[in-house]
Formats: structure tokens, C-alpha cells, sequence
């Protein structure tokens, strides 16, 4: 079970392998930060934030995790747009990780 609530039903391609990107991770809760995130606005990232996202997803995910929860500072290179759309995204969901 990946946990999406999207069907990737409409998506071009490059769409598709990022929602599958933020749903398969290997830490679960990052599965939860970035598919929420997918689930809710993939569709609607202009070319420029797909860029930056899929930049994004090379990062580790202990890393990641340190960033959103705040355990380490966010490194200027990463600190882009979409990085604080996904933690603006996470600070309005209902669960906190």
C-alpha cells in the first residue's frame, strides 16, 4: 500500500514518476511529507518547481527528515521555492511527524 489518495490517471509521464518518487522513499515518513505533497499539488508545478522538486528527491532521506523537522538547517542549495512550498504544505496537515 503506497498510502496515495491520487490516481496518476492524467498525469504526463514525468508527473507519474514523481508522484511514485514521493510515495516510495523508504523512510515512511517522508513517504507521508512529499506523497501528501504530490497527492495535493503535483499537477499543478510549473516545469521550473518539477525541476527543483525532482532535484529535491535526489537528497537522502535522513536528511530530508532533519530539514522538515527542523533537527538541522536547510543548506542554501535546497532552501529553493518548492522546498518551502512542501514545508508549508506539511505545517498545515492535520498529523505532525
Amino acid at each position: 500500500m503506497t498510502g496515495t489518495t491520487r490516481s496518476s490517471e492524467g498525469l504526463d509521464t514525468r508527473r507519474r514518476k514523481l508522484l511514485f518518487r514521493s510515495w516510495h522513499r523508504g523512510i515512511r515518513e517522508m513517504d507521508l511529507i512529499l506523497g501528501t505533497f504530490a497527492d495535493a499539488l503535483i499537477h499543478d508545478l510549473t516545469d521550473a518547481e518539477l525541476d527543483e522538486y525532482e532535484h529535491l528527491l535526489e537528497v537522502q532521506d535522513a536528511d530530508l527528515l532533519a530539514w522538515f523537522t527542523g533537527d538541522r538547517p536547510v543548506p542554501d542549495a535546497h532552501d529553493t521555492a518548492i522546498y518551502r512550498k512542501i514545508l508549508a504544505q506539511r505545517q498545515s496537515m492535520s498529523f505532525n511527524i
